[in-house]
């Protein structure tokens, strides 16, 4: 899903920025990376871009520059290591123009022809002090306020030791001091990977890298190392590279998004399921839905996000197993259809690959659906396959606590579906609890009755209020579509599956619904 650039320029203005001291920045021409450096790169500064090869340096340089030349400044990239053509297939795949972008190349050819006047030059055939003259005649001709050199291995090589390369670098920064450039530095780390001087000149250090999963697409990641004098989200952000460039989905921060919100229940339209939960759920609340396969949980989710549209609120669903067809069709069996509201923008549904996805993309997407889609309700069908989207998940807490912080602060309540493994499962998923961060914790069971495997419904934690300690059961199917019986009272064991009647207690029959 690409990102709306121009929506998120307030968030990237304002986020890392207030209460700082006001620093002239170049924006970068890619949002998500501007909102981690606070606006964008101070201006005027030398700063390196480091990652392997492959990892989209040339992409993220490219709209650097383009940036610059949109805001009318002069701009100039200088490759030693790429050819023009294959710069010029790079800007193609995205479908950008080079238009006000200077761009010189180094090739051997013009090099030895006496007749050329040459830009064009091949580093390896020639002395680094001559390259390095070269190199800034170009950019004393042109008067660039962008720079960009693609790549600084070519130099390293020229260099043959480490400290000509360091006093060639360190001349190459006093030279642009006063000059009015902000300069990139790409660096593919090819040569010397542990040569740690580049990252000490520079004013900043932007690293790429990505990482290969055991099954579906890379993972790519940036980090800020350095950045003097600024402050900038720390950590790691994803990213993705598509056509049009890279797209950065910052790491959330919840304290960095607080709003005021009415507190009020909120109805699922049926009633026993509201008694059950002493009224109804909280508007802000996280709830957990958490049992076996098949025992109703995306059903009652289901219920909460027609009654939400209903009252004209817009919800969002994010299906991580269920496609919407097989949606539609469950919720119009039961009585309650959704495509209406999905025609009319109420309900947004979100089908997700987690083979393909990068875990704060994810998040991305539900801060659009809450942001830009005015989504006062959103479900995560389930977190199973949440889990499957991260790349550990001893992550998965940590990133899943500040999402549901961040939710709850903007007033969105969460409904959290939870599969539970086995028919009479009693444990959550391995290494995942999620009982403890939910405010609201909705426990279903199968159990074994009169030769029938029946659904038992109870509600186990309400952090806000009262709620009953009671066990009902829920019946999917007929008219209404949703039924919820009395309070079992007179069977004991319904949790293990196997219950027996309670010869003392209450006779209330499983027949009387409410």
């Amino acid at each position: 899903m690409a990102i709306d650039q121009e929506d998120r320029v307030a968030v990237t203005q304002t986020s890392l920025a207030n209460g700082a001291r006001r620093i002239d920045r170049a924006a970068s021409g890619i949002v998500g990376l501007d909102d981690v450096l606070g606006g964008g790169f101070p201006r005027n500064r030398l700063y390196l871009l480091q990652g392997d090869p492959g990892v989209g340096k040339t992409t993220l340089a490219m709209q650097f520059l383009l940036e610059g030349a949109r805001r009318g400044e002069r701009v100039l990239y200088v490759t030693l290591s790429e050819s023009l053509e294959e710069i010029q297939d790079v800007v193609q795949s995205h479908g950008w123009s080079l238009d006000g972008v200077d761009i010189h190349e180094f090739s051997q050819e013009d090099q030895l022809s006496a007749q050329t006047q040459s830009t064009v030059f091949h580093p390896a055939e020639l002395e680094l002090g001559e390259t390095m003259r070269t190199l800034l005649g170009i950019v004393e001709r042109v008067q660039p306020s962008r720079v960009v050199f693609d790549s600084l291995s070519e130099l390293r090589l020229l260099a043959a030791d480490s400290l000509r390369y360091r006093r060639e670098i360190l001349s190459l920064k006093h030279y642009f001091v006063g000059r009015k450039s902000t300069v990139l530095l790409l660096d593919d780390r090819t040569t010397d990977a542990g040569d740690r001087q580049l990252q000490s000149l520079c004013h900043g250090v932007v690293a790429l890298d990505n990482t290969v999963p055991e099954y579906g697409v890379e993972r790519y990641r940036v980090r800020i190392t350095k950045m003097r004098g600024v402050r900038f989200r720390g950590g790691y952000h994803d990213y993705v590279i598509r056509t049009g460039g890279l797209d950065v989905y910052p790491r959330l921060v919840a304290a960095e998004h607080k709003s005021e919100f009415i507190n009020e229940p909120i109805s699922s339209g049926v009633k026993a399921l509201d008694d059950l939960l002493g009224g109804g759920l909280d508007r802000g609340a996280s709830i957990a839905l958490m049992g076996p396969s098949g025992c109703g949980k995306s059903t009652i989710a289901t219920r909460y996000i027609v009654s939400a549209a209903q009252r004209g609120e817009n919800a969002a669903m994010f299906l991580f197993e269920e496609t919407p067809a097989t949606l539609f069709q469950r919720s119009r069996l039961l009585h309650m259809d959704l495509k209406p509201y999905v025609d009319n923008g109420c309900v947004a549904i979100h089908s997700i690959d987690p083979a393909e996805l990068a875990p704060n993309e994810f998040i991305q997407r539900v801060r659009d659906a809450v942001e830009k889609g005015g989504a006062r309700i959103v479900l995560i069908d389930s977190l199973n396959g949440y889990l499957n989207a991260m790349p550990g998940e001893r992550y998965l807490i940590l990133q899943l606590h500040e999402l549901l912080t961040y939710l709850s602060q903007q007033g969105v309540t969460t409904l959290l579906i939870t599969a539970q493994a086995g028919m009479m499962a009693a444990a959550a998923v391995p290494g995942l609890d999620i009982s403890y961060i939910a405010d609201t914790a909705l426990l279903f069971r199968y159990f074994e009755y009169g030769g029938a495997i029946k659904k038992a419904l109870s509600v186990f934690k309400r952090r806000s209020g009262q709620h009953e300690q009671t066990i009902r059961e829920l019946i999917l199917g007929g008219e209404p579509g949703i039924c919820i019986s009395e309070p079992l009272t007179q069977f004991r064991g319904l949790l293990t599956g196997v219950p027996t009647l309670d010869r003392g207690g209450d006779t209330q029959k499983t027949g009387a619904f409410a």
